[in-house]
Formats: structure tokens, C-alpha cells, sequence
């Protein structure tokens, strides 16, 4: 049980870094003065959250598509 507890927190962790670097992303597009259209950033963040929940629902499941396992 501790042991997805951890793996949970691993995978909170990795989603909130992804998060970040595609923030940061379109913020730097932004200062660049590069449009981005508004249908862009949506699919983007769609796409962020699927592999959020892909993550999750692995480390639920314990089928380990990512490797958090650390001895």
C-alpha cells in the first residue's frame, strides 16, 4: 500500500513538472510574439491531461508503463 502511495506522489510530481515546462512553453511563444492560437494551446493541455491520467491509472492498476520504482 505505501508503495503506490509513494509511486502516487512520483507521478503528481511528474505531472506537475510537465505542467511547467508546457507553461513556461507557451509563455516564451508569447514573448517571442508568436500567436498561438487558442485551439492549439487547448489540444495541447487536452493532450497533458490524457498522459496524466494514463500515468495515474498505470500506477493504480500496477501495470508500470513508467518506471518509479527505485530500490
Amino acid at each position: 500500500m505505501a508503495t503506490i502511495a509513494v509511486n502516487i506522489l512520483w507521478v503528481l510530481v511528474a505531472v506537475v513538472i510537465l505542467c511547467m515546462v508546457v507553461y513556461l512553453a507557451f509563455w516564451v511563444l508569447e514573448q517571442m510574439s508568436v500567436p498561438v492560437p487558442e485551439i492549439a494551446k487547448r489540444a495541447v493541455w487536452i493532450i497533458v491531461l490524457l498522459i496524466a491520467l494514463i500515468f495515474l491509472i498505470s500506477t493504480l492498476t500496477g501495470t508500470n508503463i513508467h518506471s518509479f520504482n527505485w530500490k
